[in-house]
């Protein structure tokens, strides 16, 4: 019968073959793995192009410029809400739910402006999107104007973006590159040290039994 206890066992030779490693291998391999996955991400996955349309909140002859400022930070939140987009949709093409997914809106404490902000896998879409739901917020703020006494006006179009805004396939490389470099170095860490070689001195003695009581060697 063949006595398998004298095999290596496979957790054993990749022990024995991570000790035997270079120390830089490791990092060298994880900044390699790491380029590799993030550029091939890149590469793979659909670019999105964002485009912003910007409306600004006017006060009328009985309001203020802080009402304004006030009423513009309502408005950032109103622009996201069912009623605008279920407007929003005829002029955009695409349905409400496309329009809740993919627009934000960003208000600034100091200016009366929003900024609606939308994002598709096509630019000319994404444009469209954004100054749809400029055109209904407008709309509805204009039918509040008695009450509000402050009038939302477009400030500026979205225009069709000529560049993505999702991140490039060098980026994406470049941070796989860089979180699989971090990786190997934890690893470089941990990894197991070598054992230590035999020097071939001599084995030095343990120390001698000592005498009985007597003195007897």
């Amino acid at each position: 019968m063949t006595d398998h206890s004298t095999r290596p066992r496979p957790a054993t030779e990749l022990l024995a073959r991570t000790r035997a490693l270079p120390p830089w291998s490791l990092l060298a391999a994880g900044v390699l793995a790491g380029g590799l996955i993030g550029g091939g991400y890149g590469v793979l996955s659909t670019p999105t192009y964002a485009a912003t349309s910007y409306v600004v909140a006017v006060p009328t002859e009985k309001s203020d410029p802080a009402s304004a400022l006030g009423f513009a930070q309502a408005y950032g939140r109103v622009a996201t809400q069912l009623a605008v987009l279920g407007d929003a949709q005829v002029w955009a093409g695409v349905p409400v739910r496309t329009l809740r997914d993919s627009v934000t809106t960003a208000t600034s404490p100091d200016a009366p402006m929003v900024a609606i902000t939308a994002t598709s896998e096509r630019p000319d879409t994404a444009a469209d999107m954004a100054n749809a739901v400029a055109r209904a917020l407008t709309g509805h703020a204009s039918d509040s104007e008695n009450a509000t006494h402050v009038e939302l006006q477009q400030f500026a179009r979205a225009v069709k973006p000529t560049e993505p805004s999702s991140a490039t396939t060098t980026m994406t490389g470049l941070v796989g590159a860089s979180a699989g470099g971090l990786l190997g170095g934890l690893a470089l860490l941990v990894r197991p040290r070598r054992a230590t070689e035999d020097t071939g001195r001599p084995a030095v003695p343990g120390p001698a039994v000592a005498a009985d009581a007597n003195g007897r060697l």
